[in-house]
Order: C-alpha cells, then structure tokens, then sequence
C-alpha cells in the first residue's frame, strides 16, 4: 500500500502502518489535516520569491529557478523534516496525488517558460489533493471544478495556446485545448476498449463529436496568461495584484483579453453541441453582463457550463477512474484483462459520482478495497495486482532512499542541503540515467507510462534505463550516496548497521534474514521457501530464486551464523550484505511495484 498510495517508506514506517488494518492506515493517510509546505527558497537569496517576484541581479537565474522548483516538488515527496510517522507517511499521501494531479493535467515547462506559473499549478493541485470538503468559501474542492480552473491556469493557457484562442481569429478560433480537454482530461475519445462502430460519419467519436471541439473553442475564447516572473502576488491581498487572480483558491489566473468589463476577444455567441452531448447548447448569461458585452464574470460561466456539460456524460466519470486505477493498481494491457477489472471500475464510478466528483473518496474506496490486496481471477499467480506495476524513476529512487533511511532536511532549516540532495534524486530520475525528463515529457499527452496504450508503464525500462536503476542502487548499498559519482551527497549507508537496528532479531539466519527483507523489499513474498521439493504455484518466488540470493552471500549458513555476530568478521558480513542486497536491488523482481 505505501509503495502505491506514497512513494514508499522506511522500515519503520512499514512496521507502523502494518500494525494498522487497511481502512485505519487510508484514513490516516488521507484524512489528516496537513500544513501547506513553503515555496521553494532560492539559494542565491536564501528568501522564497514567487510572491515577491522575481529580480533580475538579485535572485538566482531562471534556469536554477526550474531546477529549485523541480528538486522543491521531489524533495515535498520525501516529507522533509517531518518526524511523527503518520504526518510524514500523510505528507507523502498528498505529494501522491499532487504526482498524479500533474500526470493527468501535464504540462511542458519549456513550453510555458514561467516557473511561477508551474510553482502555482502545483500548488493549484495540492488544493485538491485532500480529503476537505470545500475550501474556505464554500467552493467544493473535486475534480470538475478543478477541471474548471485549469481551464483558466495560466500554465495550462501556456501550454496549449490558450493565449491564441479569440473569436473571429485570422485562422479561426484556436482548438488546442479544448481538443485535450475531450480528449486527455475528461470524456476520452471513443469507448476505451472497444472499436468504432462501423457507419459512423467522420468526427463521431461516439461520446463527442468534432463539432463539439469547435462549440467548446468557442467557449473558451478569449484567455491570455497574466503571469510575469517579476512583480509582487499577496496571497492576503490578491485582488490589489496586477495579475488574475482565483477568489477561490487565492491563487493567480489567467484573465480575458479586454478587462474584467469588457471580454473583448471572447466568443459571446450561443454555443451548440452535438446529440452525443444531448444537443444542450451554452447561453452568454445576460445578469453577468450589464453593458451587453461579455465580462470575465460571464466567460467563466460559460466554462463552467461547459465542464458541466462534459462531466454529465457518463463516460467522462469512466475515463477519469480508469486513469485512478491504472495510477493505483495497474495498467490492463489487453481488452481481455481491462475487462476483468470493469467490476471494479463500476463501484469507483459510483462513488465518484455519488461524491460530487471529489478524487479522494474513490482513491480510499480503491485502497481500502478487496481487490487491491488481492488478485483479480482464481490463479494466484497470474494477473497479481502485487508487483503489477513497473516503478516509476521517482518511485525507484525515492523509495529506495526513504527505506535504507536516507532523509531530506527541511527546506527552511537547510536549504542548501535540502538543494543538494534532491538535485541528486533529479539528476538520478534523469533522460540522462534513468530516463524520466520531469516536467518535460515527450509531448502534451504527457509521460508514456501513463497514458500509451498497450504499454503504459512498460515505457520506463530500456536497456539503458534498467542498467542505470542497477546503477543507482549498487550506489547506495556499496556507499557512494547515490550511484552517479563518488560524491557522498547521502550519508554512506553501512548496511551491516542497517540490518544490525532493522532486522536484528533474524539476521543470524542468512535464509530467515533473506525472506524478511523479501517482505520489505519485493512485492512477491508469500510462503517463500529454498526448498526445492515443497516450491509450489503458490510461491510468489521460486526456490531457485532465494537460493540464487542465498548464493550471492558466499558463505554457508553455519559460517554466516558465526560471523554475524563477531566483531572480528564485521568487515566480511558487511561484503556479504552488500552483494545480497545488490542482487536482491537489482533484481526484476525489486523494479516492480
């Protein structure tokens, strides 16, 4: 469940959670009221800037400035600083959805050029990653009205040229986002899983016609971003900024072409959709229009009728958990195996739906439930939800270091070593190593493993990847603090200590010690045995394969049982760890989650 529902934990926080039984450990994952973190500080001011505003010659230059925003959000992932158990594992809970909130509504930061818009998206989505209900004044924090605000975020008008979407435009109004909105955001194009009818006329995709495309443009006309990196944003006084802002969230926006009077570049005709969206059409509201002319007031009511329009349809509630449970549990590479888990896709809809489309209850409903723990048809072995899922670099990296207890200082008390570290896990999760080029995926679709079908997380091995994350790993067990260089950015970890506080209690016994960590370690480890004559399919691993563990030890186990505890032999048990746990960190087996 941590591996899935955070991005792992250390032994400690395993052992603590697995005390809990699943409804109480989600609750407290979940359910607790967590501190908004603070923005990143720049090192060269050693101050947060992105409401003062950045200052060319005083504040750091804006490429350091990605990369601090960068190693901020992966550094929010490793709860820095936090001590108490379940406010750290609650912590990561929420960077969790904040992760999934950014795989869904993605973006391309050379292609939005403005940190502080990033900067705030995240922190747009961190509003909506918890279990509240609604927001100070009322707004109910779920993912249509989420879908409502990004539709005016100023890296999302960015990114999908938002900014060139005006009515009567030389080439007509533009179509980018609203062509992502059907098809990545909300409604997705056509029944997944199942092929176009034949007869259709071109464009009917059958939940959406190309029509509607044009219909929702129109309605979304007439945007540009309002975000410089220079200027002051009071998040107490947001109204006096010269920047939109969300009275909402209190957090920038973007704002019409025109003035908030006048939506001059905004499409005020009456828009119709198509049958396959009931044929509804979206009036310009005349209260919200005093003078006749559009108003800010009255274009952000014409999107909000809009997602309303799209979030009716039932296929849109489909699509959207479809994209939680591939998060979650796994991606089904065939329609035969998608198919298995419609059932379970059914009761996610349902509670979507019956909570007003808020994203936490269904993610609960998913972690709390049967399925998740178990496999999805009688076979024990085949079609596992257990290890079903190639981790990410993220998950990789930042799993590994939480459970060997590798930390993150907190941001404020130590920026320059909380800079240092997470720009190692950047630099580690890397196109250059092991291949994830974060916030800059290959297109506006976002990361492959998220998204492409048939393959989804398989996107994340290569040859070349999978010899960096054996690279990575055989850096921190052999302790060179990372596997990128000799620089110890993390502490060397002495594995013969870690396993002396951690696992104590068996590690005399090389093949006890060996099927606990299996527990902690890999998501295979049910009735594990060395012993050929009783393997059988209910094994998660082969006896072969422990043994092969087992041999990477190089030593009998009557000799490791001397060993262990002389220290004399300290230095040979310490060897011995290393390769058991290189081969055991290097294993297939340890890729997946």
């Amino acid at each position: 469940m941590l591996r899935r529902a955070t991005f792992g934990g250390s032994k400690t926080q395993i052992d603590a959670v697995g005390n809990m039984n699943s409804s109480s450990a989600v609750d407290m994952l979940f359910d607790t009221v967590l501190p908004q973190p603070l923005p990143p500080i720049d090192l060269k001011t050693g101050q947060q800037w992105v409401y003062p505003g950045f200052q060319d010659g005083v504040n750091s230059n804006t490429f350091a400035l990605v990369d601090q925003f960068l190693q901020w959000f992966l550094g929010q992932m490793m709860s820095p600083g936090i001590m108490d158990i379940n406010t750290a594992l609650a912590h990561a809970a929420r960077e969790r959805v904040v992760y999934f909130l950014h795989t869904h509504f993605t973006t391309i930061e050379s292609k939005v050029n403005n940190v502080r818009s990033l900067y705030f998206q995240n922190q747009l989505f961190r509003l909506f990653a918890t279990n509240n209900s609604v927001l100070p004044n009322g707004t109910s924090l779920d993912m249509r009205s989420l879908t409502v605000k990004v539709s005016i975020d100023n890296a999302m008008i960015r990114l999908l040229d938002g900014d060139t979407n005006v009515k009567g435009g030389v080439n007509g109004v533009n179509e980018n986002y609203a062509r992502e909105l059907f098809e990545l955001y909300t409604i997705g194009r056509g029944l997944e899983g199942v092929d176009l009818p034949t007869g259709l006329e071109p464009g009917d995709y059958v939940v959406y016609k190309e029509a509607d495309i044009r219909q929702a443009a129109y309605t979304l006309s007439g945007w540009e971003t309002a975000m410089t990196l220079e200027g002051v944003f009071d998040p107490l006084a947001p109204e006096q900024s010269v920047f939109g802002f969300d009275p909402d969230t209190l957090l920038p926006r973007g704002k019409v072409k025109g003035s908030a009077e006048n939506a001059s570049q905004h499409d005020n005709t009456v828009k119709t959709f198509s049958n396959r969206l009931g044929s509804v059409s979206i009036t310009p509201d005349a209260t919200l229009m005093p003078n006749g002319n559009p108003t800010e007031e009255s274009a952000i009511d014409e999107i909000t009728q809009l997602i309303d329009i799209i979030y009716a349809q039932p296929e849109t509630a489909r699509n959207i958990c479809r994209r939680i449970y591939r998060f979650f549990v796994w991606a089904p590479h065939t329609r035969d195996e998608a198919q298995k888990v419609e059932e379970t896709i059914d009761d996610m809809v349902a509670t979507f739906e019956a909570n007003n489309y808020k994203l936490i209850p269904v993610v609960k409903q998913l972690l709390k439930s049967k399925h998740f723990y178990e496999t999805i048809d009688a076979d024990p072995v085949d079609d596992a939800n257990f290890g079903a899922i190639i981790k990410s670099p993220i998950d990789l990296t930042i799993g590994t270091l939480k459970f060997f207890d590798f930390t993150i200082p907190a941001m404020e008390t130590d920026p320059s070593e909380f800079y240092r570290r997470t720009g190692r896990i950047l630099e580690t999760i890397g196109t250059r190593y092991q291949g994830m080029n974060f916030y800059e995926p290959f297109d506006v679709a976002g990361y492959e493993a998220y998204h492409q079908y048939p393959i989804y997380h398989r996107a994340w091995i290569t040859p070349n990847t999978l010899g960096q994350r054996y690279s990575f790993t055989r850096g921190i067990i052999d302790g060179i603090g990372g596997g990128l260089s000799n620089e110890n950015v993390f502490n060397t970890l002495d594995v013969r200590a870690f396993v002396e506080t951690h696992f104590g209690g068996v590690a005399s016994d090389a093949k006890l010690l060996i099927r606990t960590l299996a527990d902690y370690l890999l998501p295979f480890s049910r009735n594990l045995t060395f012993d050929d004559a009783s393997d059988d399919i209910n094994s998660s691993l082969s006896s072969q394969r422990l043994n092969w563990f087992f041999a990477k030890m190089e030593m009998a186990e009557s000799e490791w049982a001397l060993y262990w505890p002389d220290p004399l032999e300290f230095a040979e048990v310490r060897t011995s760890l290393q390769r058991l746990l290189n081969a055991m960190l290097q294993s297939p087996e340890y890729q997946l989650s």
